[in-house]
């Protein structure tokens, strides 16, 4: 399950990215930062890099993640930050990913879940990134008593 929701997460991060101040004027390469500027580090941009991820980087492969994070990234810390990076990563990460847990293995355990014939994958982003026309599902019990 901790695969398919990093893979999850992977493709469909809860924030755009993190807005960060550039302390002091940096060079990166022929870019030159400002001071005092704000810039948004956009996750979307490295979760769908090829170089990092390969060329089936908008697959769902949750395989991608059977040796952990580390693994997945080649142990490049800035390849996965769903939930921020360094001191400002969000301090509500593992509760969410506990819960989702959680509340996937009770839902699991009871329903059998397909995706509606009427559902039309179309994410956008507005606070977070979200299902524009919701997630259309068809749950079937597992159970002949429910």
């Amino acid at each position: 399950m901790t695969m398919i929701i990093n893979e999850t997460l992977r493709l469909y991060a809860p924030s755009h990215g993190m807005l960060r101040r550039v302390g002091r004027e940096v060079q990166m390469e022929k870019v030159v930062l400002p001071a005092n500027i704000d810039i948004l580090i956009a996750n979307v941009a490295f979760h769908h890099d090829p170089q990092l991820w390969g060329e089936d980087v908008h697959l769902f492969k949750p395989d991608r993640f059977a040796e952990g994070i580390a693994k997945a990234t080649n142990y490049n810390t800035a390849a996965f930050f769903p939930f921020g990076l360094g001191p400002r990563t969000c301090v509500g990460m593992t509760f969410a990913t506990t819960e989702t847990k959680i509340v996937l293995s009770m839902i699991l355990q009871r329903y059998a879940i397909t995706l509606s014939p009427a559902y039309v994958h179309s994410p956008i982003p507005i606070i977070n990134l979200k299902p524009q026309h919701g997630i259309q599902v068809i749950l079937k019990s597992l159970h002949s008593d429910a």
